[in-house]
């Protein structure tokens, strides 16, 4: 018997998941998984990069092998409800993309702008 029925991972490093939220995605299914008193069946982890820059928050549960992408607090929630503790995958947030690296170019050089952005209008930088 494997000590966990599930196992959630949420990217939380790399240069485009945390820019867009994961850490807030993290703790919101941390939170909820102990709330619903699942921590001796649901394991919640951070992981590092998925290969699917630009698509986050990231996140990859198992053993059901399902992917969403662009998780955002609200639904993180929904999976938390309907998935961590229903059983049955979100199925229209499922991230369905082809094996392998899927980067999104576009949100990625958004990302890029809105981080130098940032840094020009940051106080001390002038």
């Amino acid at each position: 018997m494997a000590p966990y029925e599930r196992h959630v991972f949420v990217c939380t490093h790399g240069e485009f998941c945390p820019f867009d939220g994961s850490v807030e995605v993290h703790r919101i299914f941390k939170e909820g998984v102990a709330t619903r008193g699942l921590k001796t069946k649901v394991r919640v982890n951070k992981a590092g990069c998925f290969n699917q820059c630009g698509n986050g928050p990231m996140v990859v549960v198992y053993p059901e092998n399902v992917w969403y992408a662009g998780v955002t607090a609200e639904k993180a929630r929904r999976i938390l409800e309907e998935h961590i503790a229903g059983g049955r995958p979100v199925s229209d947030l499922v991230y369905d993309a082809p094996p392998g690296p899927n980067k999104n170019a576009a949100r990625m050089a958004a990302i890029n702008a809105a981080r130098a952005a940032q840094k020009v209008t940051a106080p001390g930088t002038e």
